[in-house]
């Protein structure tokens, strides 16, 4: 599905922050285009389509959805409206780019995928971590036996905020907490390398209003014997790293491996060997990396393709579960998890 120049047409739905980069960030591709916004309010979405020069505004998300010049729509909202916003414009024939966390747990994100592969739709959630290019090279070494079987992964994500109590990251109605915005990466991260885990250990610190502000993780793969220690906070600047450890090498990410430039692949009887991107992968000045996951879903749009090898409907599904069991551990519910 293109326009009749070739151009893949965008839809955005909200107009946040995360909105305003995923629109940045397509600039880099040369055949693609934002062509409507919609967000709750006229206003709102006015606003957004004039700073970017958007060609239509709706005032509301089932306009978006019915809108016959979009082939593909990017959900950029809460997570807490992810499945609401994403189901809508599914069920209008859409395809759909999800921002992550995929849902709010994983019988949502369940309803979501059955959703799309019963309309034979494309939809993929937005860890656009998984696309970056390093990342991607991170991954092939892993795969290639560079530093032997895994024993060992560490992740961190944590901001110091301050985020007061009416901040939506304290309020559970919208997913609140540490977890869904941040945890999701170094979860992400270890299912990447090793898939889903089958033991679950965490422990928290709550808020008054139940969510999670700082979480540590401890998650275990008994048939590959390893093991993963994994933090998130909004209550502490944490040194936002990872490390990969194998039986024969150590893969290390400075801060910021969620977006990383570079890492440093560590051998026994080598020195250090630095891996980090260049212009061939697509990087350049103001771009955050968004353009990567853009890119994906048009080359699997193009090839007929309903989900992407690189960020599988059944990974997602898998991480939503981890997510919903960490939760669980801490005692974190939501008014939509229905429970408790």
């Amino acid at each position: 599905m293109t326009g009749t120049d070739g151009v893949l047409r965008w839809g955005v739905l909200a107009t946040g922050g995360i909105a305003a980069t995923f629109t940045e960030d397509l600039r880099a591709l040369p055949d693609a285009e934002v062509v409507a916004v919609a967000s709750r309010t006229r206003a709102s979405a006015e606003a957004f389509a004039e700073r970017f020069r958007i060609p239509r505004a709706h005032g509301d998300w089932a306009s978006l959805a019915a809108d016959e010049e979009v082939d593909v729509v990017y959900v950029a909202t809460p997570h807490s409206a992810h499945r609401e916003a994403a189901a809508l414009c599914l069920e209008a024939g859409k395809h759909v780019l999800c921002e992550k966390a995929f849902t709010l747990n994983a019988r949502e994100a369940e309803e979501l995928v059955g959703l799309a592969r019963e309309r034979g739709l494309f939809l993929m959630e937005g860890m656009w971590m998984y696309l970056n290019p390093v990342i991607r090279r991170m991954t092939e070494l892993v795969r290639d036996g560079a530093v032997g079987e895994i024993r060992t992964v560490q992740a961190d994500f944590g901001l110091a905020g301050p985020f007061g109590p009416g901040h939506r990251l304290r309020d559970p109605a919208l997913g609140g907490g540490a977890l869904l915005d941040l945890g999701v990466y170094p979860v992400s991260f270890a299912h990447l390398l090793l898939g889903e885990p089958d033991r679950v250990q965490a422990d928290a610190l709550l808020s008054p209003e139940g969510v999670d502000l700082n979480t540590a993780m401890l998650l275990g793969w008994s048939e590959a014997g390893a093991s993963a220690l994994l933090n998130c906070s909004i209550v502490a600047d944490t040194p936002l790293t990872a490390a990969v450890t194998g039986t024969r090498g150590r893969i290390d990410f400075p801060r910021g491996f969620f977006y990383p430039e570079r890492f440093v692949l560590h051998r026994e009887g080598r020195e250090p060997e630095e891996f980090t991107a260049g212009a061939a992968d697509g990087t350049g000045p103001g771009l955050r990396g968004m353009q990567f996951e853009q890119a994906e879903v048009a080359r699997a749009l193009r090839a007929g393709e309903t989900e992407s090898p690189l960020v599988p409907l059944d990974g997602s599904l898998a991480v939503m579960r981890t997510l919903d069991a960490v939760r669980d551990r801490i005692g974190v519910r939501y008014p939509a998890d229905g429970i408790g």
